[in-house]
């Protein structure tokens, strides 16, 4: 996991944070497991990798359906499968990786909490009971690496096809009094990919260094659109679009241990994007380009007694919806419309310490700053990007991972974030949804017999919901666990619970104006999406 734009090899939205996946060539075992649980709960897992030829076929497949706590049943039903051939070894080898993914549900949407407090709605009721969707994945992949003492050289590609349709109605009889404000977001795309580096151990200066270049190429090929439904039948089309999508990146960095207790890791990255839309309105349709480089610094010193401390600046960006680089008109009222940019500038700066000076204790403390040139959000019920105002987040982290004994471990974060606008406006300058505090502590027992089990608290603050911070939602806070019993090295059970004190937070909340039957006008209001109540389920877990 990373996050910040200090990092060549990471391109757009890495500023917010990217992840990379090692899927697992084998498993140490077969795996068998079902599942069972409150709220119509049950999941299926079969998983082994047995030896074929001169390497691995590992194979996966799972079943799940849940049905949530909502008085209409999410009625969720996901088939996941995955099939992977692997020769050699994580440095010198290759494989080829096919996967499937489907789903379909019922989502009940956010509510008014006037509707709630005036006893009209339950917590878990929903206005627009067809509201839902369904969704699916098919991918195809390969990847190939070859490392010497001097070179190391890793290549893979991809071929994604996926689906989604979507309806959703946050507004509820707000635009159509009569059919309600349901809309439709189907979107079908085909994406394909290259990424390609090589990594040479050199010397500089006379001094160990790794020299990486690479290249990332994306196509994404795209039709989707944004309809007005009443009970998944189609009323009206707002929008209707054809996007072609590429992306091509190219970076290097330098790897350079100048001396025992001091490092460098210099990297710059250009990104070019290129947009070509073809809507339903030729007044937005049209092609946009841009190209964005970006420079990247990091400085380590250390380590001294087990503990190193590090500053890092760089540039990054990310992209927009492609179809508001070209926008002119308002698809749903036909008024001018301001396009945005491909592209949009960040920056950021970070200073930490990292440490492991007290035994069995992981540490790391870190202060950093990230600008954004403009806060852009697509409106999805709309069928508009609107660009917002730029943006700077100042903040801090504080992790740790502490083992005192071999049986226990502690898990212990905290961060905070002060995110603002960076021009005036009457209307304030706070960014709303903006996280502020967030912390988590969990604890994990194992190799105490039989027994195991874990408990973890999760604790998300209070965020403005408006830029005069004078609607702020409340703080949301969880506590789950899970307990297991090793019946043998082979067989176990394992009992989760979720949210064990059963609190009444909300996983998110809105503020705008909606209207509701019987309502002779909009409303401004907080609408606000439940937690789960506490739940319980079984598993048992076989290995073989």
């Amino acid at each position: 996991y990373r996050k910040g734009p200090y990092y060549a090899a990471e391109g757009d939205f890495s500023s917010a944070g990217a992840v990379s996946l090692q899927y697992a060539n084998a498993l140490p075992a077969g795996i068998a497991s079902i599942g069972l649980g409150q709220n119509g709960y049950a999941r299926m897992l079969l998983a082994d990798s047995p030896a074929l030829g001169d390497g691995h076929l590992l194979y996966a497949l799972e079943l799940a359906h849940n049905g949530g706590p909502f008085t209409v049943s999410d009625n969720y039903q996901k088939k996941n499968g995955v099939l992977r051939y692997s020769e050699g070894t994580p440095a010198n080898g290759f494989n080829v990786t096919a996967m499937a993914y489907s789903a379909q549900w019922h989502a009940t949407d956010q509510i008014p909490l006037r509707a709630v407090q005036s006893g009209a709605l339950g917590r878990f009721d929903a206005i627009d009971q067809t509201d839902g969707g369904n969704s699916s994945r098919y991918s195809l992949s390969g990847a190939w690496q070859q490392s010497n003492d001097e070179v190391s050289t890793r290549i893979n590609a991809y071929v994604i096809r996926q689906k989604l349709n979507l309806f959703s109605n946050f507004t509820y009889f707000l635009d159509n009094p009569v059919n309600g404000d349901q809309f439709n977001q189907p979107d079908r795309r085909t994406t394909t990919g290259l990424n390609a580096s090589q990594t040479t151990t050199t010397t500089l200066l006379g001094r160990a260094s790794d020299i990486t270049v690479g290249v990332q190429f994306q196509n994404d090929s795209i039709a989707n659109g944004l309809s007005s439904t009443a009970a998944r039948q189609l009323v009206s089309t707002t929008r209707a679009d054809h996007i072609k999508e590429r992306s091509l990146g190219l970076y290097a960095e330098n790897k350079t241990a100048w001396s025992d207790s001091f490092r460098t890791v210099l990297g710059v990255r250009a990104d070019n994007f290129h947009f070509q839309v073809n809507s339903d309105n030729a007044a937005n349709s049209g092609t946009a380009s841009a190209t964005k480089v970006s420079p990247k610094l990091n400085l380590v010193f250390g380590p001294f007694n087990k503990t190193e401390f590090y500053t890092s600046a760089g540039y990054g960006f990310h992209s927009n919806d492609a179809r508001g680089t070209t926008l002119t008109v308002e698809p749903k009222t036909g008024l001018p419309a301001e396009k945005v940019p491909p592209l949009v500038r960040s920056k950021g700066v970070e200073i930490g310490v990292r440490t492991e000076a007290i035994a069995g204790l992981q540490s790391a403390l870190s202060v950093y700053r990230l600008d954004f040139d403009s806060e852009l959000t697509f409106a999805g019920d709309a069928g508009t990007t609107e660009a917002g105002r730029a943006s700077r987040r100042t903040g801090f982290e504080f992790s740790n991972y502490y083992k005192p004994t071999r049986w226990l471990t502690i898990d212990a974060d905290i961060a905070f974030a002060k995110a603002r606008f960076r021009t005036f406006d009457l209307v304030g300058d706070r960014v709303p949804g903006s996280v502020e505090g967030v912390a988590s502590v969990a604890l994990a027992v194992d190799h105490l017999g039989p027994w195991f089990g874990a408990l973890q608290l999760r604790y998300f603050g209070p965020r403005p919901l408006v830029e005069d911070n004078s609607v702020r939602s409340k703080a949301t806070a969880t506590l789950n666990g899970r307990v297991g019993y090793k019946f043998s090295p082979t067989l176990k059970l394992e009992l989760e619970g979720f949210n064990l004190t059963n609190r009444r937070d909300s996983a998110i909340d809105y503020y705008y104006a909606s209207q509701l039957k019987g309502e002779s006008a909009p409303v401004n209001d907080i609408h606000f999406h439940p937690i789960e109540s506490r739940s319980f389920r079984v598993t048992l877990v076989a290995n073989f």
